[in-house]
């Protein structure tokens, strides 16, 4: 007799058994994920090794696909393998980024989410795969998402601020600077440059009562289209504020309300970009015909006074009010020249430079610096680096020398030592030097000082020597008393730079203040015929360099690891041997570059605090010389922020981008901007706080709003008020901020309806009320909200 036995109760069919333990699409889909980061990291972590850059991510891709199979066949070794891998993530990101909140972001954000999810899949597994107490991977899955949430929403909130408590060395205001009482004279209130308005009305205590007063709206918005942006800083003189809109058009209005009194249009025109960041006033005393006078130059080569009442044409200035600043340029392209930073009006002079058109063709208009009667526009004198005798127009026939360094920024002056400070650019092209003339080499870069009543030399100062990185001198000079230790001053004069580095002068002499040292500067790779180099630069070693730290592999960035070893793999690729890498046929980083440093917005002074504050912004780029046989079709110049330049009259043309991860984010750990204060008696860095939000910035017609406070590239200057406050607008986002002068604590958001480039400025009206004023046309980088507006911010009456 067959022993028959029932069927035992546990037994499954094999087609349920496989259905039971199949894996969960859930488990598969984290799988998935860990695939797609794992992949990448270990296929370019392997190129990365290759170019002797990190093991971290050929390591980590390794270990994430690993684990990612495992998970994928269900497997609670591969949670076990993931977890470790983000242990070993966590201590690799510290060690390289220390406690630094956006450097970590990229190391660890991405994969604290991943090992959430790897957590959370753990009661997914089959019953043989899962533990006794999933309960545990559930609850630390949970814990891990939600930091996840936490770090996106700490990503709206300002980080790695830094704070340097500093003893404040007293000082006292400029007798300039009291001198010009309620009003704000010139581009930086006074020919000073300082950008201090004494008035202590507005203060730490009382700054969170500050409101909008009035806004007015000019009608000249800027036509992103034609290069016009809006960089204006108004006047204001006696009741009423004078605002250039971004062609020259000048707007009058009430100080108290706003209400416009009269425009003129000077019905500018140029195929070149267009700004007007500065406007000059002129008072000739009583009795003239037409009275206090505003003057202005187009970037059409004109130089225009308007009567200050009621904006008519002064007809006893030059022709019916204006002056052709063309004349004695010769045959060179008017449209390569244009007169963007505005005329200096320094006692009775006016005191005209302009913009040269960057690495287009040799041979541009003259960099000639002119002064002429503030009365009568007569020209008073000339400078002409190629002809130092020439003293007026050129003789019939002859030209100013074309080509010269010029000056693009603004200009300072002292009446006291009769004297004008210039920050002058190069000899364009700016990359390539080979056929540059002595003088261009003995002045490119440099500050130099001339007698206010002969136009003759007095001093210079050379901050780069054989400029090949268009290291130009992109600020205005800010004269300020220096404490030289021992109680006393010494009357100096403060240039920024794209270099990041701040020299400090003698304003008398030239001579430094501030220790200047020599230090070798590298050679060339041998791609580059015709050229020769500088085996040393200047370097200001007592005064704080910010942004200045070489780049490195650990500094690279990106929203996720993939992309970070993208730009670490970029790096690695690029040449680069610090910020006088020389230029190359091969793809080269250029950083600080021409886009990093203090730009046109210079910086302000506390003058009763002896404080520096300032704008400072890091954008590496990436460019290479093109020789001419080289150069293709498609290689068109399409202006000066376009990625091709022609360098006419040279041998080679030159590509430049900026250095930005395939996603095009920059490649370079945030911030990219920051607002920072410098102790002038020290020369130490006291604060920085990154430059606003992405809140505003547009992606084409698109604009997220989200507000990451991240820093971003920042334009136009800061101003500071008596009251210990530091103001400044020039960021992406549309906000004006006011921040402790001594510490740096950030005290005061207004909103602005749009963005600026411009430098805020104050004074006190007829109504005894402090103004604080900013106009706001549209940030650099955001097309898509262009303006026209003037927004007064004042205390409730």
């Amino acid at each position: 007799m067959t022993d028959q036995r029932p069927e035992d109760a546990t037994t499954v069919p094999d087609n349920k058994r496989h259905r039971k333990d199949a894996v969960s699409a859930w488990v598969r889909f984290v799988a998935a994920l860990l695939f797609i980061a794992g992949i990448p990291l270990l296929l370019g972590g392997v190129y990365l090794i290759t170019l002797g850059g990190s093991w971290y991510y050929a390591l980590a891709g390794a270990g994430i696909s690993y684990a990612a199979w495992h998970i994928w066949k269900g497997r609670m070794w591969g949670v076990h393998v993931y977890l470790g891998v983000f242990l070993l993530t966590a201590l690799w990101a510290f060690y390289e980024a220390g406690l630094t909140y956006w450097p970590l972001v990229p190391r660890l954000i991405a994969p604290l989410f991943l090992a959430g999810l790897a957590m959370l899949i753990v009661p997914k597994l089959s019953a043989a795969e899962r533990p006794g107490k999933a309960r545990g991977y559930v609850w630390g899955g949970v814990a891990a998402l939600a930091g996840f949430v936490v770090w996106l929403v700490s990503m709206f909130f300002p980080h790695d601020i830094i704070r340097n408590p500093v003893a404040v060395t007293a000082g006292q205001a400029a007798p300039t600077t009291v001198e010009a009482g309620d009003n704000w004279y010139a581009y930086g209130r006074t020919g000073s440059g300082t950008r201090f308005a004494p008035d202590t009305q507005i203060t730490a205590d009382n700054i969170d009562q500050l409101d909008v007063a009035w806004t007015a709206q000019t009608g000249f918005v800027a036509d992103q289209a034609k290069s016009e942006q809006d960089q204006t800083v108004p006047l204001y003189v006696d009741g009423t504020v004078y605002h250039c809109g971004p062609v020259g058009q000048i707007t009058a209005l009430d100080g108290v309300s706003g209400q416009i009194k009269w425009q003129f249009d000077p019905q500018a025109a140029s195929t070149d970009w267009k700004r007007c960041r500065s406007i000059g006033y002129f008072d000739p005393g009583p009795g003239d015909a037409c009275g206090p006078r505003i003057v202005e130059t187009t970037v059409d080569s004109r130089l225009i006074s308007v009567r200050a009442e009621d904006g008519q044409p002064c007809e006893t200035f030059g022709e019916g009010g204006t002056v052709d600043l063309w004349t004695g340029m010769g045959e060179t392209d008017a449209e390569y020249l244009t007169s963007s930073s505005g005329p200096l009006v320094a006692g009775d002079k006016i005191i005209v430079a302009a913009r040269v058109t960057d690495n287009v063709t040799v041979g541009e208009p003259s960099g000639v610096i002119r002064a002429y009667d503030a009365l009568t526009g007569d020209l008073a004198w000339v400078w002409d680096l190629g002809n130092p005798d020439l003293k007026g127009l050129p003789p019939t026939g002859e030209s100013y020398t074309p080509g010269t360094p010029n000056v693009w920024s603004l200009m300072a002056y002292d009446l006291e030592l009769g004297m004008v400070y210039l920050p002058l650019g190069n000899a364009t092209p700016d990359i390539w030097g080979g056929g540059r003339r002595d003088f261009d080499d003995a002045y490119s870069s440099a500050v130099v000082a001339l007698d206010l009543e002969t136009g003759d030399e007095v001093w210079k100062f050379q901050t780069v020597r054989h400029d090949l990185w268009d290291y130009d001198l992109p600020a205005q000079p800010v004269l300020a008393d220096i404490p030289d230790g021992n109680g006393g001053v010494v009357p100096g004069l403060i240039q920024t730079t794209k270099r990041s580095q701040i020299f400090v002068l003698d304003r008398r002499n030239g001579a430094p203040i501030k220790a200047v040292v020599d230090r070798p500067a590298p050679p060339s790779d041998g791609t580059i015929e015709g050229e020769y180099y500088a085996e040393t630069q200047p370097y200001s070693v007592e005064m704080a360099a910010i942004g200045t730290e070489p780049l490195e592999g650990r500094k690279m960035w990106g929203a996720t690891p993939i992309d970070q070893m993208l730009c670490r793999i970029m790096f690695q690729k690029y040449r680069y041997e610090g910020e006088f890498t020389t230029p190359s046929t091969e793809w080269s980083l250029v950083y600080p570059g021409a886009m990093g440093g203090m730009n046109f917005g210079s910086t302000a002074v506390d003058e009763t605090r002896n404080i520096m504050v300032a704008a400072e912004m890091t954008m590496p780029l990436v460019q290479r010389l093109v020789p001419r046989a080289e150069v293709t079709p498609d290689m068109q110049y399409t202006g000066e922020s376009g990625p091709y330049a022609p360098m006419d009259g040279t041998p080679y043309g030159m590509e430049r981008s900026n250095f930005t991860s395939p996603l095009g984010i920059p490649c370079l750990e945030p911030s990219w901007g920051a607002i920072v204060g410098v102790d002038l008696a020290t020369g130490r860095q006291i604060w920085e706080h990154p430059a606003g939000t992405a809140r505003d910035l547009a992606f084409g017609d698109v604009t997220p709003g989200l507000g990451f406070y991240v820093g971003l590239p920042p334009l136009g200057g800061a101003m500071i008020t008596g009251g210990g406050i530091a103001w400044y607008a020039g960021t992406q986002d549309f906000v004006l901020r006011g921040f402790d002068v001594e510490t740096g604590d950030l005290l005061w958001e207004g909103d602005l309806p749009t963005g600026s480039q411009g430098t805020p400025m104050s004074y006190v009206g007829p109504d005894g009320r402090q103004y604080i004023v900013i106009s706001a046309g549209g940030a650099r980088y955001n097309f898509s909200n262009m303006g026209d507006y003037i927004v007064a911010f004042a205390l409730p009456g």
